[in-house]
């Protein structure tokens, strides 16, 4: 078996399962169906950054946020459940779904947030939180979005080795099947506002139009 922060490869992934995970709740801050349907124009992107609880509360009280979810993406193992990511056998990362109007937030603003609100220099873990599920991560869902995020990631490197820190781990790849995680862990903070969150940033701003 693997360590927990070593990746798999595909073939020792778990066989996972045809039946997705259902969440019947609405969201807990919108009220509205995680599914949708979403406003005309709206635009959708991916991140993970360590446990989803604490990442999913920093893009819903973003203004422009039209709705956001939790769940599991990146990896091999169709619909996990979270023992099994946890597991380290999926090769999935704890991921948020963000539904964003462009015109009252940018993909670079949501950008900014996402490098300033957590450590994306540690590879397989944030914080105490160690193992591959873990790990920095951008999914994007067009062009516009993978140009936008290389040029983040490469110009918020120069930022950290300025201030005398490692270089950038985040993974950025084209967005593959976001599998819903359970509804106890939807908007987690807002049921268990007391509830943990292990998020730390690296103290460097990476104001947008850094890389413009």
């Amino acid at each position: 078996m693997k360590s927990s922060v070593s990746m798999i490869e595909p073939h020792e992934a778990l066989e996972g399962r045809a039946t997705p995970i259902v969440v019947n709740l609405r969201h807990l801050t919108f009220g509205t169906s995680l599914y949708g349907p979403f406003p005309e124009g709206a635009v959708h992107a991916y991140f993970a950054m360590g446990c989803f609880w604490g990442a999913e509360r920093i893009f819903f009280a973003s203004p422009g946020v039209l709705s956001t979810s939790v769940g599991y993406q990146g990896g091999f193992t169709p619909n996990p459940t979270y023992q099994e990511v946890c597991s380290g056998l999926t090769g999935h990362s704890e991921a948020v779904h963000v539904v964003f109007d462009p015109a009252v937030i940018s993909y670079d603003e949501l950008l900014s947030r996402f490098f300033e609100s957590h450590d994306p220099t540690q590879g397989f873990r944030q914080g105490a939180d160690v193992g591959t599920q873990y790990r920095s991560a951008i999914y994007t869902t067009s062009p516009e979005q993978l140009a936008s995020a290389l040029l983040a990631k490469a110009a918020f490197t120069e930022r950290l080795a300025s201030a005398g820190l490692a270089a950038v781990t985040t993974e950025i790849a084209e967005a593959a099947t976001f599998y819903m995680a359970e509804d106890y862990h939807q908007q987690y903070l807002v049921a268990n506002p007391a509830g943990y969150c292990g998020l730390g940033g690296t103290g460097v701003s990476c104001p947008v139009g850094l890389w413009n």
